[in-house]
């Protein structure tokens, strides 16, 4: 068996881990190694630095641009309707808001118009109202029961 005395052994040598550094200084170091150098740019955020500003700008005009258009309001005929049908029942806000198991503030604010509707809550108001609500005729009044039509 021939030995070589010049062959290198090296035993428990750890392997090479990607080192992440900020200083120039190492990375120039890196290069002159002829080590593979990775350089990425990270985008800080929260810095107060002048260059981001217009980024922020860019976002924003972007974000108004893909904004959604915020829910429709009651139609002014419908508050008209409620508070007239009210009237002449001689019911309260408070009363009204009783009936139909809701604060009185919800019923203020669909009186003034500024409530986004609420199918089960406008069902319930006509059914205490006897008005319509919703729909094309707003303001009539609902019929009453359905006759049972006899056929003989």
């Amino acid at each position: 068996m021939s030995e070589d005395w010049d062959a290198k052994t090296v035993i428990g040598h750890k392997r090479q881990v990607a080192k992440v550094t900020k200083k120039d200084s190492d990375i120039n170091a890196a290069r002159r190694a002829n080590a593979v150098v990775s350089t990425d740019k990270k985008i800080t955020s929260g810095s107060n630095k002048a260059n981001q500003g217009t980024d922020h700008q860019r976002i924003a005009k972007l974000d108004r641009e893909n904004e959604v258009a915020p829910p429709s309001k009651v139609l002014p005929s419908v508050g008209r309707a409620m508070q007239t049908a009210r009237l002449e029942l001689k019911f309260s806000q408070k009363d009204v808001a009783q009936k139909v198991n809701e604060k009185p503030s919800v019923i203020q604010d669909y009186e003034a118009g500024s409530a986004i509707p609420n199918p089960q809550v406008l069902g319930k108001l006509e059914r205490i109202l006897g008005v319509k609500l919703r729909g094309s005729d707003i303001g009539s009044k609902l019929g009453g029961p359905k006759k049972a039509s006899t056929s003989t």
